[in-house]
């Protein structure tokens, strides 16, 4: 693996904040992100909140955009929607547009038909056209819960998609919906160029990635993966299900460290 480096996505962050009581606040969360040992965050790169993170010392590795992709293209407004976020992920220095293939009613998920996911792998190569001026790759990040939908949305990308279309594999959500991330990653190693990490169990978050029933050791040395070439990204994230006894900034720099011990066990390379 040739790890550019260890980043966040934002949502267990904020929810965090909120759940101990506290206003989300940009300046201290990227400094609880900076003292947890982070390289980069997941933001849209708007000037403020760029100039924040730059002030703490961290890159902006991607921007994490859903949008509902089984539907006529015309109706993703493509340009309100992808090129804006695309423009300034670009001129911040970043490399990876995340993108959710968002259900129509989060409340009542529907299960996707096969034309739909052809739909959504059609859908997705335009976007990646659309990104390529800007130099980005095209990630789709897997967010259903339940197994239909997501090995769906995975074949929306490995059947349907062009080769420039790349998955980001969020381990817990697959786990959460039934399915075996190792074997997404054996199966698919290729098309792979973003992971985010979490472990679970069940349905239900741990607090760091060294608990849960996701072997991440076996994970990180899968010999598929061996030409990896991209971010190690966290979605910690503390729910009401579960009881966190640290904070995020411990859990996150905890989960980096046992990253970094499985990718170089010479303590040596640890910092």
């Amino acid at each position: 693996m040739n790890i550019l480096g260890y980043s966040t996505n934002m949502y267990g962050w904020t929810e965090r904040w909120k759940r101990d009581g506290k206003a989300p606040d940009w300046d201290a969360i990227f400094r609880a992100c900076a003292e947890a040992s982070l390289d980069a965050v997941e933001i849209d790169a708007s000037s403020d909140k760029l100039a924040l993170a730059r002030s703490h010392g961290l890159r902006v590795s991607a921007t994490y955009v859903g949008l509902p992709l089984h539907v006529p293209f015309a109706s993703i407004d493509a340009d309100r929607n992808v090129r804006p976020f695309a423009e300034r992920l670009a001129a911040a220095g970043g490399s990876d547009f995340l993108i959710n293939a968002d259900p129509l009613d989060w409340k009542q998920p529907a299960a996707k038909t096969e034309s739909e996911l052809m739909q959504q792998g059609e859908n997705l190569s335009r976007i990646a056209e659309i990104l390529k001026p800007y130099g980005l790759r095209l990630c789709m990040h897997n967010h259903a819960a339940d197994r239909a939908n997501a090995q769906g949305d995975l074949r929306s990308v490995t059947a349907y998609a062009d080769p420039q279309v790349g998955l980001c594999v969020d381990i817990g959500w697959a786990h959460a919906a039934g399915c075996d991330p190792l074997a997404w990653a054996r199966a698919h190693a290729d098309r792979i160029f973003a992971f985010h990490f979490r472990n679970q169990v069940g349905v239900t978050p741990t607090e760091d990635l060294l608990e849960g029933e996701i072997d991440i050791a076996a994970l990180m040395a899968l010999p598929e993966l061996n030409a990896y070439e991209g971010w190690l990204s966290l979605e910690l994230w503390h729910p009401q299900s579960m009881q966190p006894k640290r904070t995020m900034t411990e859990d996150v720099r905890r989960s980096i460290r046992h990253l970094k011990t499985l990718l170089h066990p010479n303590p040596t390379f640890l910092t």
